[in-house]
């Protein structure tokens, strides 16, 4: 294991870490399975279909979704509300400031209450419990090895991965989103295993669901070059309503931040069920909604209120602080959108089914403007539609959708705007970045001499012994660990004396850039690295000097 651990310190591609990738993709892989089967079988007990909630009677649907708001908020007060951060602008949050650590209790509230919110009807969707679970189950493999925290992050983007791949069998499009979204970096010896474990990912998932995705039902045909145009119209339009529906659900986030969970999740409960009384098309994670946008685009007055309707109930939902995911509800109300505009483009090309092609770039394009992530977007297009004729209009959309959003409006991840908001933080200097891709066990000097005494004269004699490239380190009860050595800042008339240098400990986990932390304010001294499984036995020590020349020479490089 310490071979092991050493190997993956280095910021470099390995089959041990390869490995481990696949473990990770493995073990979020079943998770996910589980939580999937938890929601069709609690489903099972309402619809006949899956998210179809049309089929209940109107009471149901209006009591359906109260019932499991009490439900989720006593499950959060029983487990404690400060374990009630959840989804994917925490993980992000934890990947970037704690190595990819997750605590366990948050993952088992994102658990059970994501399962309750999606088997009673609410607009959420899977993929955010879906990628905390997947982070979670990573984190605890990392944990369970005590792999470097660098190793510990690179498995933890791993689940993220899995989760992502796992909820929409998407592999080729969850690495992306991780890259672009989580981890924010595009380095090879983190893409390898976020590959693998995506793929492990998708494959266990489809042993159990099989290999079609949930938008295989709509048909995707070559759209003429003459509505190019009319699609840069369609993706401006697409990026303004991405950046209303960010505002307002922050503005519903910040409007309730005074009231207390529990009346708060009651509230979404109540709007849920009074818009579900009234159209039960807007209730569920959108596939319902998918349905009926693709088989009647020429119902326009009923899209139009299911849009309306699923995007108050997807606002409210969310912002209320039910526990589920956003790209759910983003993707079927960018269908529906998209077969909206479907309706006018038919005009262009009468003759063509347009109508599974608008669908698809609508939700390309909503989703590339409200999460900023365009290559995401358009990786989840191509891999939900496996059509190489829809890349170039998918393109056009989600370009000028992204644009307008980002330079029109000045709109934001909406990830980063609700990481802002609960104070989390998310951003590294550039030198701590690079240097948290680097285990001290990896850069630290194992050569040195250690002495338990503080009786100076023993400590003279022992540096006259040593040789002068190898540091003596003294520990004593009142003082702890320091580097001791000649001070030869000396007058000739001045007799030799011995200084100390004051040291700081790590773990055998950390990184370089906890050493950095630690030692940037003076620009000099010496940590130690301890083995927290062995008594805290020192391993080796790193100088400042070390991380420097890191840092100035090796830093494109990491």
């Amino acid at each position: 294991m310490a071979a092991l651990r050493r190997v993956v310190a280095r910021p470099k591609s390995s089959i041990q870490l390869a490995l481990l990738g696949v473990l990770a993709g493995l073990v979020a892989a079943m998770l996910i399975i589980m939580f999937r089967l938890v929601v069709l079988i609690g489903q099972s007990g309402f619809v006949s279909e899956y998210d179809n909630f049309t089929q209940l009677p109107e009471t149901d649907r209006l009591i359906l979704p109260i019932i499991a708001a009490v439900f989720i908020a006593t499950f959060a007060y029983l487990t404690g509300f400060k374990h009630y951060r959840l989804g994917i602008p925490y993980v992000i949050h934890r990947i970037k400031q704690n190595y990819g650590q997750m605590p366990i209790w948050n993952a088992v509230n994102q658990f059970v209450g994501g399962a309750i919110a999606l088997i009673s009807g609410f607009s959420v969707g899977r993929e955010g419990p879906s990628v905390h679970m997947g982070a979670a189950g990573a984190s605890v493999i990392a944990s369970y090895l005590h792999l470097p925290f660098n190793a510990m992050r690179t498995l933890t983007g791993c689940g993220v991965a899995a989760g992502i791949s796992a909820s929409f069998n998407t592999p080729l499009a969850a690495v992306i989103f991780v890259m672009e979204v989580v981890l924010r970096e595009y380095k090879v010896h983190i893409f390898v295993p976020v590959i693998l474990a995506s793929v492990t990912g998708a494959i266990t998932t489809q042993f159990v669901f099989g290999s079609d995705s949930e938008l295989a039902l709509i048909t995707v045909e070559s759209i003429p070059p003459w509505h190019y145009p009319y699609l840069i119209v369609c993706g401006i339009v697409l990026g303004a309503v991405a950046y209303g529906f960010n505002k307002n659900l922050m503005l519903i986030i910040r409007t309730f931040k005074t009231v207390n969970m529990f009346p708060r999740l009651i509230l979404a409960g109540i709007i849920t069920g009074a818009i579900g009384y009234l159209v039960p098309q807007a209730m569920g994670s959108g596939m319902s909604a998918i349905d009926i946008a693709v088989s009647s685009p020429e119902q326009v007055q009923l899209l139009t209120t299911i849009l309306i309707a699923k995007l108050l109930a997807t606002l409210f939902a969310l912002g209320l602080g039910i526990p589920g995911g956003i790209i759910g509800p983003v993707i079927g109300l960018g269908v529906i959108l998209g077969s909206l505009m479907s309706y006018f483009a038919a005009f262009i090309s009468p003759d063509v089914n347009i109508t599974g092609t608008y669908a698809v770039l609508g939700m390309a394009g909503l989703l590339a403007a409200t999460l900023n992530a365009p290559l995401a977007a358009l990786m989840t297009v191509m891999e939900l539609t496996a059509s190489h004729t829809i890349i170039v209009p998918a393109m056009l959309v989600i370009v000028s959708a992204y644009l307008t959003a980002l330079q029109g409006f000045g709109n934001r991840s909406i990830f980063l705007q609700q990481l802002d908001f609960q104070g989390l933080k998310y951003q590294v200097s550039p030198a701590v970045e690079a240097l948290q891709k680097v285990g001290v066990i990896e850069e630290m000097s194992d050569k040195f001499n250690l002495l338990y005494s503080d009786d100076k004269a023993l400590i003279a004699e022992s540096l006259d012994a040593a040789d002068a490239q190898t540091p003596l380190i003294v520990f004593d009860q009142d003082n702890g660990y320091r580097l001791a050595e000649y001070d030869l800042n000396l007058t000739a008339e001045e007799s030799v004396k011995i200084r100390y240098i004051e040291m700081q400990g790590v773990s055998s986990q950390s990184t370089l850039g906890d050493a950095f932390e630690i030692l940037r304010d003076n620009r000099s001294g010496v940590i130690y690295v301890y083995d927290q499984l062995k008594d805290n036995d020192i391993l080796g020590i790193i100088r400042w000097d070390d991380i420097r020349q890191i840092l100035m020479i090796r830093n494109a490089l990491l």
